[in-house]
């Protein structure tokens, strides 16, 4: 959104919610006096985070919606609005939500970036020199890190059930280091020429650090438009080369790219792989440990040699 168009959008929700003060309330607005804080996230794997931790105690909402490419989203005069009457903003940084750093410093609102404290991975492309891997959320080690950036924020946010939402982070924490052990002892199964990891965008960097795989991808960030000849080449050559039975693409992207390394080589498509968002209640992921369960799954039995 170029700034001059952002400015005049940001000025017309201020000028709207004044408005909206002045006489426009309505029986719903007043009994919402009383509701738990609103905690606005920037996509729905840190608002299922951040749902566990804060139990009852808080209200979650995400700013995408289920099945959304964060990288490249444009965000609305709602999203602003909801931005500015929200107690805590919660984002991932690491350059992720450019989108919504172009306004979140104008607005009076506490705002954390929930992957301070993570051992950083730069991105492995001259185009990107010197820039995070966004994606730390990928690495159940990591995640540890983002809850008890929450707890903090939320016990900050309403320290009257600091106590709740430490309980609930610890119980957190360990499912997600059961799930990074159960990781890590399912690789070390797989022959050491399977252990590879290939998929369409390298967002998989912290995950595969953290669980022994060599990765390889098409394109480094963001989306599928970013595949060209060379990268598709070279990703075949890499799948030749390590005798890799199974590949992998996103859910929010399109499989295409990687249809034709399948094409060129003996590897399979081991299925699509969930990063970016949650999927609805009734799919395969409807939340974060769910996701990570899946992923790791499905990499292990496809490197394996059953995939789905």
């Amino acid at each position: 959104m170029p700034k001059n168009l952002l400015a005049a959008v940001t000025a017309l929700v201020v000028a709207g919610t004044l408005l909206t003060a002045c006489g426009a309330k309505t029986g719903e607005d007043d009994a919402a006096k009383g509701d738990a804080p609103v905690v606005l996230t920037t996509f729905t794997v840190l608002a299922d985070m951040a749902r566990v931790v804060g139990g009852d105690d808080v209200r979650v909402e995400s700013i995408t919606k289920v099945g959304a490419e964060i990288h490249g989203y444009e965000p609305t005069p709602r999203d602003i609005a909801r931005a500015s009457e929200a107690d805590l903003i919660l984002d991932n940084g690491l350059g992720l939500e450019a989108w919504f750093e172009r306004f979140v410093s104008s607005i009076d609102v506490p705002h954390v970036v929930v992957s301070d404290g993570v051992e950083i991975i730069d991105i492995a492309a001259d185009a990107y020199a010197g820039l995070p891997n966004p994606h730390a959320w990928m690495s159940p080690r990591n995640a540890i890190v983002y809850v008890e950036n929450i707890v903090e924020a939320l016990s900050d946010l309403a320290p009257e059930h600091a106590s709740a939402f430490a309980d609930r982070g610890a119980a957190y924490i360990d499912e997600l280091r059961t799930i990074q052990d159960e990781l890590v002892a399912a690789v070390s199964e797989l022959p050491d020429n399977h252990r590879a990891l290939v998929t369409c965008e390298g967002a998989f960097s912290y995950l595969a650090r953290d669980a022994g795989l060599t990765e390889q991808y098409i394109w480094p960030v963001n989306a599928e438009q970013q595949a060209t000849p060379q990268q598709i080449a070279e990703t075949i050559e890499f799948v030749r080369d390590n005798d890799v039975p199974a590949v992998f693409c996103e859910s929010t992207v399109s499989d295409r790219p990687m249809q034709q390394v399948v094409e060129a080589t003996d590897a399979e498509l081991g299925g699509i792989l969930y990063v970016d968002s949650l999927s609805e209640a009734d799919g395969p992921v409807p939340s974060y440990l769910d996701l990570l369960r899946y992923d790791a799954e499905l990499i292990a039995d496809a490197l394996a040699g059953s995939s789905r």
